[in-house]
């Protein structure tokens, strides 16, 4: 859904509390394309370093503070919709009530999402991954896919289908969607320039940690942060 998520999720780990969570199946089992997968990385990472990371640490050095803060606002708004629409999938209605007021009341109070006049609304987490994960679909193997980044099957699919209620997918003109995706994927890859010096300073293997972060990031997700504890044999 977002362009470039090399550093990806660092956030998650320490946020969500998914350090908790043991990947089952194993890692083999999980991966089992990751030859291909880590030629896939070795390209977004080399693209990212070269050209968007640049690209992004100029927007943020002579972007404005409050023009940061409404850019953001009006993409997370965006995500909105999507977010509540599959709250509704979930048969989550309160949580969808919830979405669908910041939505309402962003893109009109709010001027199209630009300020966000509903900050003591909740800001939920929400996609069609995470709606296959909630009615039983594995997540499947673990795919690094260009430009896009960490994904799985479950998760590859859910991107296509969410593009059915993503607001900049449903522009018309092409100039003006293809300008919004670029948007949206510049903001994304701001966000993350902080969290990533962490990543860059202390991990060793950029490619494991990434793909198991994002693991238990998305199980995590998936069971709105309780996921269920695995067994091992160890526990007998």
């Amino acid at each position: 859904m977002h362009l470039m998520r090399i550093p990806v999720l660092l956030a998650s780990l320490f946020l969500t509390g998914c350090t908790s969570i043991s990947l089952n199946p194993s890692i083999e089992q999980k991966d089992p394309f990751e030859s291909f997968n880590r030629s896939v990385f070795a390209f977004n990472d080399a693209l990212d370093r070269t050209v968007i990371k640049p690209v992004a640490k100029g927007y943020s050095a002579v972007m404005p503070t409050p023009a940061k803060i409404m850019v953001n606002n009006f993409f997370s708004n965006l995500d909105d919709v999507v977010v509540t629409a599959n709250d509704l999938l979930q048969l989550k209605f309160k949580q969808a009530a919830n979405d669908g007021a910041r939505v309402i009341f962003n893109t009109t109070f709010g001027i199209f999402g630009l300020i966000n006049v509903t900050d003591k609304l909740e800001k939920h987490n929400e996609d069609f991954g995470q709606t296959l994960g909630y009615w039983g679909v594995p997540s499947g193997p673990y795919l690094m896919l260009p430009i896009l980044g960490p994904s799985s099957f479950r998760d590859g699919t859910g991107r296509y289908v969410d593009s059915f209620a993503s607001v900049i997918s449903n522009t018309q003109d092409v100039p003006t969607r293809n300008s919004g995706w670029a948007a949206d994927g510049l903001n994304t890859r701001v966000n993350l320039l902080e969290q990533e010096k962490v990543m860059d300073d202390s991990i060793i293997d950029r490619y494991s940690f990434i793909r198991d972060v994002y693991l238990m990031h998305r199980q995590s997700l998936v069971y709105d942060g309780n996921p269920p504890r695995q067994k091992f044999d160890d526990d007998e």
